[in-house]
């Protein structure tokens, strides 16, 4: 197999999954892609993980999944051909795909929710090559490196709705879970707009590591399991204006220390699926429970203006080349990451 392969045709790499297991994941040679009209040809340049993917490669996020598919959704590249009837971007231009194909603005439809996204059901961007509609992607911000704008569509974005479903404002508190490339991004634009931010992680390391970019509050939710208090007290009372969940199974003990009409931005599962409220917890306080499906192609650009009118860099946990892709899976599921896991293309 080669690395070097010709756009609009040829052979490529292509990391594909032939069973739901990490262990079934083998980068493969096959045909590239050719952009058709109102496509663009992408040579990827870098990809990055999402805790997503890994529930896509255990087979219950998505049952029935035809094999093998190609896992991610997250890539940013240059354009290097473009179909009949392209204006949006020209050959050599950065892009990154947004990950839900056709959502340009407003509220997506369900069939888009449900069978436009990338990396499942659509192919995903461990790949050489990509193709996708020119209306589909959004130009890199110009302040980023490929690695780095290659974090934005799903962790950088989620981030950026979960923070204006509050609406948040300068001077809010804002509880974020756990050091993920989420979370990070979510301090980091808090922080931007100047909200105070109280975050959890089980590692007193990377709560320093939170605090160095920003962070006010850290709270060890391992040796504090009741964290809701220690968020209260944090608060003067108070509880947070905004919380953006990622875990899941914790929105009890988020109902707990929200404060008095506030928002918890639901956005994540990665402690599981389910778990019990107490409806008593929404109503007397008249908390807003609401869910996050990433965002559209418009909020993907207004994020990007940010982006670099702030210099926000994004925080890289680690890299892997596309042949060790099925490690860096396995390295997501030890949890011990801080940012995101990026694998250099």
């Amino acid at each position: 197999m080669t690395n070097t392969v010709s756009p609009n045709g040829g052979k490529m790499r292509a990391a594909k999954a032939f069973g739901f297991s990490l262990d079934e994941i083998r980068v493969v040679e096959d045909d590239a892609p050719v952009a058709g009209p109102g496509q663009i040809l992408v040579k990827v340049k870098a990809a990055t993980l999402n805790y997503r993917d890994l529930a896509v490669l255990t087979g219950t996020y998505i049952p029935g999944l035809p094999l093998p598919l190609v896992p991610a959704s997250d890539a940013c590249g240059e354009v290097v051909a473009t179909g009949e009837g392209v204006s949006r971007f020209k050959v050599g231009d950065r892009v990154t795909p947004i990950y839900t194909q056709g959502w340009h603005d407003g509220r997506p439809t369900p069939e888009q929710r449900a069978k436009r996204t990338i990396g499942a059901p659509l192919g995903g961007v461990l790949q050489d090559f990509v193709v996708v509609p020119a209306e589909d992607a959004v130009h890199a911000p110009s302040n980023l490196t490929d690695a780095e704008a290659a974090c934005l569509p799903i962790a950088a974005l989620t981030a950026w709705s979960a923070l204006s479903a509050g609406p948040m404002k300068a001077g809010d508190t804002v509880l974020l879970q756990g050091t993920g490339g989420v979370s990070l991004f979510a301090l980091q634009f808090a922080k931007m707009s100047g909200a105070r931010v109280v975050i959890l992680s089980s590692s007193d390391e990377k709560l320093e590591r939170a605090k160095a970019l920003g962070a006010d509050v850290g709270i060890n939710y391992k040796t504090t399991p009741e964290w809701s208090m220690a968020v209260k007290a944090a608060t003067d009372g108070r509880g947070a204006d905004l919380i953006v969940e990622t875990i899941g199974s914790s929105l009890p003990e988020s109902l707990s220390c929200v404060s008095f009409g506030g928002t918890v931005a639901v956005v994540g599962f990665v402690a599981g699926y389910e778990t019990k409220l107490n409806v008593r917890q929404l109503i007397g306080p008249m908390v807003r429970l609401q869910g996050i499906a990433v965002g559209s192609r418009r909020g993907f650009e207004d994020m990007n203006r940010a982006i670099e009118l702030a210099n926000i860099k994004p925080v890289i946990d680690s890299f892997y080349p596309l042949e060790d892709v099925a490690e860096a899976f396995k390295y997501m599921k030890k949890g011990s990451h801080f940012g995101k896991i990026a694998v250099n293309l």
